[in-house]
C-alpha cells in the first residue's frame, strides 16, 4: 500500500484522510499529522460496525498538557451523493489515548471515503492553575502589538492625554496623537510632512469605516487591541492597513483569517484575499473548497459567487477543480 494512504491532509483546523478501499480495511493507523501544538493519529477499524478514533501521539507535551479538544468528526462517502455521517459536536473534550474518543459508524460503508475532523477549539492548561485556555487566542496582544508600542501611549489615546489631531469616522470623531499616527504609518506620516488638509485642520477624515472599527485600528497602532475586539473587526483592520501602509497589521489580518476558515466565511475571506493581494489566504480558502470538497456543502451560495465575483478569481477556482478531478 503506498505511503499517501496513511497521509492526513491539513489546514490549521481541518484535517482529512482519504481511504481508498474501506471494504479492504480491518484495522488501519494515520500517519501522524500536526494540528496547534500536538501530533494527531486517525484510526479506523472495521468488525461489523466502524470504529473511527481520533487521539494525539503519545509524548512528553501530551502527558503533560494533553490537548481539550472541541470538534467535529465527519465521515464521508466519496462516491455517488458524497453521503456525509456526522457525529455530534464534541466540546471540550480531554484526549490522552486512543480510547479517550471512539466512533461507532453503524451505518455499513464501503470503497472511498473521507474522514473529516474540524477543530473548532483547541486549549491546554494554564501554567498558573488557573482555567484552561485556547491556543488560537493567546498571546496575540504581545506578539503582534505590544511589540510596537508600550503601555503609556494607549493611555495617551484612552485617556486624551494632549491628542492634537482629530479623526473623523462615518459616525463619529477619536481624538489622536500626530507623532504616533506618523511613526506608525508612511501615509499618515506624508499627510502631517505635506500642507495638505489633514496638517492646516489637523483632522483626518476616514469615512469608509465606522467609529467602533476606527477605535479598533487605533487600539492596535497605540499597542492595545484586545483579541475580541481584533477578531471582531478582521476585514476592517485590512482595509485600514491596506490604505495606510500599516505592514505588520496587515500581515497579523492575514495570519488570523488564515487559522478559522469555515463553510460560513470561506467565500467572503476569498474575495478579499484576491482584492487585497493576500496568496496564502487565497490558496487556503480554494484548497479548503476544492481539495477538502467543502464546496459541495455550499452550493447555493457558490452559485451566488459564480454570478458576482471576479472572473480572473473564478477562473483560478475553476482551473483547481479540474486538476481535482484528475487526481481523485
Amino acid at each position: 500500500m503506498s505511503d499517501s494512504a496513511y497521509r492526513v491532509e491539513t489546514t490549521p483546523r481541518l484535517a482529512q484522510w482519504r481511504i481508498e478501499n474501506l471494504a479492504s480495511c480491518t484495522y488501519r493507523k494515520s500517519d501522524p499529522f500536526k494540528i496547534g501544538k500536538w501530533n494527531w493519529h486517525l484510526s479506523v477499524e472495521k468488525n461489523r460496525v466502524l470504529y473511527v478514533k481520533l487521539f494525539p501521539e503519545i509524548s512528553n507535551l501530551t502527558r503533560e498538557n494533553p490537548p481539550i479538544a472541541s470538534f467535529i468528526i465527519r465521515v464521508v462517502s466519496s462516491v455517488e451523493d458524497r453521503k456525509a455521517l456526522s457525529h455530534p459536536e464534541i466540546k471540550d473534550k480531554v484526549l490522552k489515548n486512543n480510547e479517550d474518543f471512539v466512533w461507532a459508524v453503524e451505518v455499513p460503508l464501503t470503497g472511498k471515503c473521507i474522514i473529516d475532523v474540524e477543530f473548532l477549539d483547541l486549549k491546554t492548561a494554564s501554567p498558573s492553575g488557573g482555567e484552561p485556555f485556547s491556543i488560537w487566542a493567546e498571546g496575540f496582544t504581545q506578539q503582534r502589538s505590544n511589540a510596537k508600542a508600550i503601555e503609556s501611549l494607549g493611555r495617551m489615546l484612552t485617556e486624551g492625554i494632549h491628542t492634537d489631531v482629530t479623526i473623523n469616522a462615518s459616525d463619529g470623531s477619536i481624538g489622536a496623537h500626530r507623532a504616533v499616527l506618523a511613526a506608525r504609518s508612511p501615509v499618515f506620516r506624508s499627510m502631517f510632512s505635506h500642507n495638505l488638509q489633514e496638517k492646516e485642520l489637523s483632522t483626518i477624515n476616514i469615512s469608509d469605516m465606522s467609529i467602533e472599527a476606527c477605535q479598533a485600528f487605533l487600539d492596535y497602532l497605540y499597542g492595545i487591541i484586545k483579541h475580541e475586539e481584533f477578531l471582531t473587526h478582521r476585514l476592517a483592520l485590512l482595509h485600514a492597513a491596506d490604505k495606510y501602509d500599516v505592514s505588520d497589521l496587515r500581515d497579523a489580518c492575514h495570519d488570523s483569517l488564515l487559522e478559522d476558515i469555515d463553510t460560513k466565511n470561506v467565500l467572503e475571506r476569498l474575495q478579499n484575499a484576491s482584492l487585497y493581494q493576500l496568496m496564502k489566504l487565497k490558496m487556503s480558502c480554494i484548497r479548503y473548497l476544492v481539495k477538502f470538497g467543502k464546496i459541495y456543502e455550499i452550493k447555493d451560495d457558490f452559485n451566488t459567487f459564480l454570478q458576482n465575483a471576479d472572473r480572473d478569481l473564478i477562473a483560478e477556482v475553476f482551473h483547481e477543480v479540474l486538476d481535482a478531478w484528475k487526481g481523485f
